[in-house]
């Protein structure tokens, strides 16, 4: 495990409704936090149940303001299930790390004891790399705008919301890029909804470009996405 404390970073660019998605009810209570050191680690079989009450919870805030609450309802059914977490956590080209307050100080204490981040088994973030065959993109568009191989795609990172403006969002960026490079991989890319211009400025603020663009469906809807990439070696 690795207790990571770096500088603040506006963590509500990562997920956010009101500047919608990185892959996205009304936008949560963000509120003013203190700065919380956290502990990065591997996700285990045992966090499947925890990640998909926290990607319930974090997913939403993501979504472009038009997306319909069935929409989103049926993306989390479908895709952040404790059953899919099980699945990707079995995965080996699946890379999950997760984000728990370090309970050693009292900012961390008083996250991990609240009711929203209890609800969620103590985790306040949580992220996911995909490696493809060959260090291909799956997604054809991605592919064509990455052309530097291999290639391995962030294809989740989120904080909890009672956690946004802690500076978590960016201790774990540094800890998923890591993670990243060690599997030997050159770039890593991710998508983002076109019109969430402040996930758009976190990102090239952790030294991602935005080279072009691809369709992701949510529900009956095709949403536009950025593709941005960034080297790791």
């Amino acid at each position: 495990m690795r207790r990571s404390s770096h500088p603040p970073v506006p963590c509500d660019t990562v997920a956010a409704r009101d500047a919608p998605r990185i892959d996205g009810p009304d936008r949560a209570r963000t509120g003013s936090v203190s700065r919380v050191t956290v502990t990065i680690r591997p996700a285990t079989p045992g966090d499947a149940e925890a990640l998909a009450r926290l990607a319930a919870v974090t997913f939403p805030l993501a979504c472009p303001p038009s997306t319909t609450a069935d929409a989103i309802a049926w993306f989390i059914a479908e895709q952040l299930s404790e059953v899919r977490f099980a699945e990707f956590l079995a995965d080996p080209d699946r890379t999950i790390l997760v984000a728990e307050p370090d309970r050693s100080t009292g900012a961390g204490i008083a996250l991990a004891g609240s009711e929203e981040v209890a609800a969620t088994g103590g985790l306040v973030g949580w992220s996911m790399l995909v490696a493809t065959e060959g260090g291909v993109p799956a997604d054809a568009d991605a592919a064509a705008s990455v052309t530097t191989r291999p290639a391995i795609e962030l294809s989740k990172l989120y904080v909890h919301p009672v956690a946004h403006g802690a500076g978590i969002a960016g201790t774990l960026m540094v800890e998923t890029l890591d993670a990243a490079a060690d599997t030997g991989a050159s770039v890593v890319w991710l998508g983002v909804n076109h019109e969430n211009g402040r996930a758009i400025r976190f990102y090239e603020k952790q030294g991602f470009e935005v080279v072009g663009t691809k369709g992701f469906r949510l529900g009956d809807r095709i949403e536009h996405d950025h593709v941005l990439e960034r080297a790791l070696r």
